[in-house]
């Protein structure tokens, strides 16, 4: 048996084992993730959770030059979005990063739909996935829409604020902060205004921030209902 058909492939035997050790050690991995930040271990246990981890980090390594070596089209898995997925995963124990990635390994978990032949959940994602290309244009034209109103937004809290304020909005990248605290609509409280003309400022920035955060899931709802119609006409 090829290696390539155990790796793309779950029509085998040796296939559906493949695919199964690795979701468990997807699993293993996040597990361990999450319970070394539990304080009070002891040297063993971190020790223990060191060296496994690099055990798990090499199989995914060997995992992941395997598919690159049996994949039909090389360039086209490691664009992918689980190709991007998998390197992220293991470069930064190897350049000892000051950043854990390996979170993002909970991603691969979606290849469980494939594996258990869950084909209703699979369609289901490639319709989003051809829903989130087809809406990349307006997506790109919107985050740099919502960009400069950001800067805006940070340039015009800055003007009315910072004398009043001097300590919170001390400069315009100071003011960032409350500009996406605010556009985005999750005013955490911690820098808010106090004059007359910033209330009015923050208002209408309220009002804009709703629109901002409406305006991606119609994007993604239209995309999607547009892929659905497509795949009609094509039955």
């Amino acid at each position: 048996m090829r290696l390539a058909e155990i790796i793309w492939s779950n029509n085998t035997t040796a296939g559906r084992v493949f695919d199964l050790c690795i979701m468990t050690l997807i699993l293993y991995s996040i597990v361990t993730l999450s319970l070394e930040t539990l304080p009070g271990l002891s040297e063993s246990t971190t020790s223990f959770f060191w060296y496994s981890e690099a055990v798990v980090t090499l199989i995914f390594t060997a995992e992941y030059f395997a598919r690159i070596a049996t994949a039909e089209k090389r360039i086209r898995y490691i664009s992918s979005f689980y190709g991007v997925i998998d390197l992220l995963a293991i470069v930064p124990f190897y350049l000892t990063l000051g950043f854990d990635l390996r979170g993002i390994r909970a991603f691969r978990l979606f290849r469980i739909f494939r594996v258990l032949k869950l084909t209703k959940y699979s369609n289901a994602m490639n319709r989003f996935s051809k829903a989130i290309v087809l809406a990349r244009e307006e997506a790109i034209l919107f985050l740099l829409v919502t960009t400069i109103l950001l800067f805006l937004s940070a340039v015009g809290i800055y003007y009315f604020e910072h004398q009043a304020q001097p300590e919170h909005f001390k400069s315009i990248p100071h003011s960032l902060w409350w500009a996406v605290a605010t556009l985005t609509t999750v005013g955490y409280g911690d820098v808010f205004p106090i004059t007359a003309g910033g209330r009015l400022f923050t208002f209408l920035i309220l009002m804009v921030g709703l629109g901002i955060v409406a305006v991606p899931a119609g994007l993604v709802a239209s995309a999607l209902s547009k892929v659905r119609e497509d795949e009609k006409n094509e039955i």
